[in-house]
């Protein structure tokens, strides 16, 4: 790995977790407010959103930021850093131990690595995706440093499907998997490239729901299938992010598209 990707990997494990041990001191015990979407807000999200950003621009200071709290138009630089400081707020507030910190890094406006970490599980999540950027740099994608992949499985009534909170409606009509509902977007996904889950859908995610984990996901062999017609990325500059949605189904193999995406076809529309 040359020393730009090891830089790129150690910055983000050592502020995410840095960030993390002071958010476990806070977890549970946050008091919320209602953002104008109707999703949660804390002191504890604000200021772990102006940590990161100011450890951004001190080690990478030609490298622009989009992020959930405070910057939502994607700047004019090739590199650009992409956060969500606390994903899973409402679980953060109420004291359910699932909620982690996500940071992407796009390269001309495509994300190319990935980082979560989930401070009360012990679990960080990174991976390295090409794609088309042209960039010489590593593959994969690992958990706490050792590689997983999307699982191969054949679907059965035992095979795990998860679902967000906007997406339950798809249960009007049989479903083939057992269904879980983890209130959290990145690991909704992340548990797909881990091969726990065959399958995802986030209704309303916004770009920093899942900028950090397109990039593992599809590291870790998974397939990511935008339920819109227009691409996600590359981002636009001079965009403002901070309303639209990107309503997405994750699957393991590209075979289980055809079992899913129509029983989720409704998503789309909204």
């Amino acid at each position: 790995m040359t020393d730009f990707w090891t830089q790129i990997l150690d910055f983000s494990q050592a502020e995410t977790q840095r960030v993390g041990t002071q958010l476990l001191q806070d977890f549970g015990q946050a008091q919320a407010s209602e953002k104008s979407d109707g999703s949660l807000v804390t002191q504890s999200d604000q200021w772990a959103d102006q940590e990161l950003r100011n450890a951004i621009a001190h080690t990478f200071p030609t490298h622009g930021v989009l992020s959930e709290e405070t910057e939502h138009i994607f700047p004019d630089q090739d590199w650009c850093w992409v956060i969500d400081p606390l994903d899973g707020t409402t679980n953060f507030a109420r004291g359910l131990p699932l909620w982690g910190i996500s940071l992407g890094l796009l390269y001309k406006g495509i994300p190319v690595f990935g980082y979560v970490h989930f401070p009360p599980l012990r679990q960080s999540f990174h991976g390295f995706w090409q794609g088309s950027s042209g960039l010489t740099m590593p593959t994969g994608a690992f958990l706490n440093q050792k590689p997983i992949h999307a699982s191969q499985d054949a679907l059965t009534s035992n095979h795990f499907f998860n679902l967000c909170a906007r997406s339950i409606s798809v249960l009007k009509n049989p479903f083939p998997a057992k269904i879980r509902m983890l209130g959290v977007s990145t690991y909704n996904f992340l548990t797909v490239a881990a091969g726990a889950t065959l399958g995802g859908i986030e209704a309303t995610p916004k770009i920093w729901d899942i900028t950090a984990v397109w990039a593992i996901v599809q590291a870790a062999g998974a397939v990511w299938h935008p339920l819109e017609p227009n691409p996600i990325f590359p981002l636009q500059v001079g965009e403002n992010y901070s309303q639209r949605s990107f309503p997405t189904l994750v699957v393991s193999r590209a075979d289980l598209l055809p079992v899913f995406e129509p029983l989720v076809s409704s998503i789309r529309s909204r």
